[in-house]
This record gives structure tokens, sequence and C-alpha cells, in this order.
């Protein structure tokens, strides 16, 4: 086996899993994300980064119609996890996370803000598909 250079812990990298308008495909990138994050040492990051993902993910796909996609990417010390998803249409603005604690539904975004460090979306096209990015970030502190 060929002696390989030493991997820059810090070195930016990128994954994108692109997915079916399916729920089973939440757990997918669930699981993906965990593998991703324990593979580059950032197990610390771990449970709030799937909580953050499995909330965009599954808005992604409850919410749309179309085809979506997971995007985690580490650069500079900031892990970002993003779902895009078909439907160009901004995402419903995030109610107060105190007012929806017994809610059903609407508790996703609110989550996102209240855990992440920073969150935003944007219009954005895959693949020849019109859609929108809604995406966190997490530092490593």
């Amino acid at each position: 086996m060929p002696e390989s250079e030493p991997v820059d812990p810090a070195a930016p990298w990128e994954y994108t899993l692109y997915i079916p308008n399916d729920l089973r495909a939440v757990t997918v990138c669930r699981r993906t994300l965990r593998l991703i994050l324990t593979m580059h040492g950032l197990i610390r990051l771990v449970d709030t980064a799937e909580l953050l993902a499995t909330e965009l993910v599954s808005n992604a796909v409850r919410h749309t119609k179309g085809p979506a996609a997971l995007r985690v990417r580490w650069a500079a010390g900031v892990l970002r996890v993003g779902a895009w998803d078909a439907d160009p249409g901004p995402p419903e603005r995030p109610g107060n996370l105190d007012a929806l604690t017994e809610a059903e539904e609407g508790r996703g975004l609110a989550l996102v803000r209240a855990c992440a460090d920073l969150w935003g979306w944007q219009p954005l096209a895959r693949g020849g598909n019109r859609g929108k990015y809604v995406w966190c970030d997490l530092g490593a502190a």
C-alpha cells in the first residue's frame, strides 16, 4: 500500500448528498452526516449538526415536491450544514421557540435559529433545477 501524505485537519472539504423526496432520506442524511463528521474528527459537533440537518432536510422533503440535497462544508473552523430543495420560494420565517414548545409543527427553523451560530437562505439552481438553499453554521469552539 503506498504511503499517503497526512491529511491536514484544518483543510476545507465539502460533501453533497442528493436525495429523493422521501421522508426516509432524512434518516439517511442524519447517519451520513454523523459518519462524515466522525471521519473528519468533528465528533463534538455531531449531536447539534444532526439536529439541525434533520430540521433542514425534513423541511426540504416535507414542504416541497422535487428532489433535495444535504450539503456539508468545513472551512476556516466553521461547519456549514444546508439543504437544497426544488422550491424557489423563501422558507417560512422562524417563530419564537418558546411559543412553539407545544406545537406539532413549525419548530424547525426556530430550532435552527436557536442552535446555530448563523443561518440563512438563498435562491440556488442545481442541475438545471431552480430552488433554494437553507443553511446554518456551527463554529468549532
